[in-house]
């Protein structure tokens, strides 16, 4: 299915999967825990429990560092396209509020194993928020739950 008119906001490619980086602790909140990493071009991706995390090396030093923080509740659909034959990498689209990102898997990064993480982490996260919308820890106007 082609989505007309889109544009992609942010594109990765993940090389294979790493150990999480240590100095990765500074960043995560109370409560949130760095569980997995992919190599990227120049650094690397982080899943965490509330967030994915992609740290972009930049410049020819390296001295500049830009970060990017994409809670899953941002996430309202995505899409995934595995290998085929002559074909070398997977795709993953996000559709999130901030707009439309794609990231290539390469070979050697399973793309249902890479889909299940980012499900369990979406449908934790969503069902966390309506569950306190429904035992009414948010005052939103009447909701029926």
């Amino acid at each position: 299915m082609e989505m007309e008119n889109e544009t992609t906001a942010l594109k990765w490619v993940f090389y294979r999967e790493v150990d999480v980086p240590r100095d990765i602790e500074e960043m995560l909140v109370t409560g949130e825990v760095a569980d997995r990493a992919f190599k990227t071009v120049r650094d690397v991706a982080i899943f965490t429990n509330k967030r994915l995390i992609v740290k972009d090396v930049q410049g020819l030093t390296g001295t500049k560092v830009e970060m990017y923080s994409l809670p899953y509740s941002a996430v309202n659909m995505w899409s995934t396209e595995n290998a085929g034959i002559l074909d070398y990498t997977a795709e993953v689209e996000l559709w999130t509020r901030a707009g439309h990102i794609k990231i290539e898997l390469k070979r050697g990064i399973n793309i249902r194993e890479f889909e299940r993480l980012l499900a369990e982490y979406i449908f934790i996260k969503k069902k966390r928020v309506a569950t306190m919308i429904c035992s009414g820890s948010y005052l939103l106007g009447s909701i029926i739950c």
